[in-house]
């Protein structure tokens, strides 16, 4: 049961790892280039997953994915199957309950970014996409693997949310913060002993990774390197 409950933490944790980035590195490319009024309401709006008891945002992720109300209507007519309490839904909370860990790290790193790169590159005839992937995800590599790896370890250690949202099936939505609480539930502190210190090497692991990257000097985009382009 244990190893299940590995590899279906290792599962939620890639899947929604990849859904996160492909959403926050354009909201974090607008949040840090927007000038409107409206900005610091956008930027409070990611940013309440990390302020709000886990419990108040799970009830109404809860009840998005009920059959009562809309998401979840749609989603029981299409499949035939319930967003609560099922892997999927799992994964949607998690996505949101983990925004602001990916989205706020990439908008710092966005802000940060020497824009006389981007000029540079514009005036050799780059357009705006061209820009984006040659000049900017290229100098901001570091933030996104930092983003990464934060979304991954949140979702890694995420309780509140997932037991309401996922509920305890085991082998489905049973991951590692829920099989130790069963454990010590249970008071079976031999397992409970055994999940919550490979819990703690993994984080120390990925926090000295973390650090040591953040050590690490800063390349720089040789852009006159290469006649012709950027």
């Amino acid at each position: 049961m244990l190893l299940t409950a590995v590899w279906v933490t290792l599962k939620l944790a890639s899947i929604t790892t990849v859904i996160l980035m492909l959403l926050a590195i354009p909201m974090a490319w607008g949040l840090a280039n927007m000038q409107s009024r409206l900005r610091p309401l956008l930027e409070a709006l990611v940013g309440l997953p990390m302020v709000l008891p886990p419990t108040v945002l799970g009830f109404y992720i809860l009840l998005l994915c009920s059959p009562n109300y809309a998401p979840g209507q749609l989603w029981l007519s299409l499949t035939g199957t319930t967003l609560a309490f099922s892997f999927t839904g799992l994964v949607i909370a998690s996505v949101i309950c983990s925004m602001p860990f990916v989205v706020q790290p990439l908008q710092r790193a966005f802000e940060q970014l020497d824009k006389g790169l981007l000029e540079a590159a514009a005036m050799m005839g780059a357009g705006r996409m061209d820009r984006f992937f040659n000049v900017v995800l290229p100098c901001t590599r570091r933030a996104m693997i930092l983003a990464a790896c934060m979304g991954f370890a949140h979702t890694v250690g995420e309780f509140g949310v997932v037991l309401m949202i996922g509920g305890n099936i085991p082998g489905e939505t049973q991951v590692l913060s829920i099989a130790l609480f069963d454990a010590v539930e249970s008071q079976q502190f031999t397992e409970a002993h055994q999940i919550a210190a490979g819990l703690m090497v993994f984080a120390m692991i990925l926090l000295i990774t973390l650090y040591s990257l953040d050590r690490q000097p800063v390349a720089q985009l040789p852009l006159q390197s290469h006649p012709g382009r950027y």
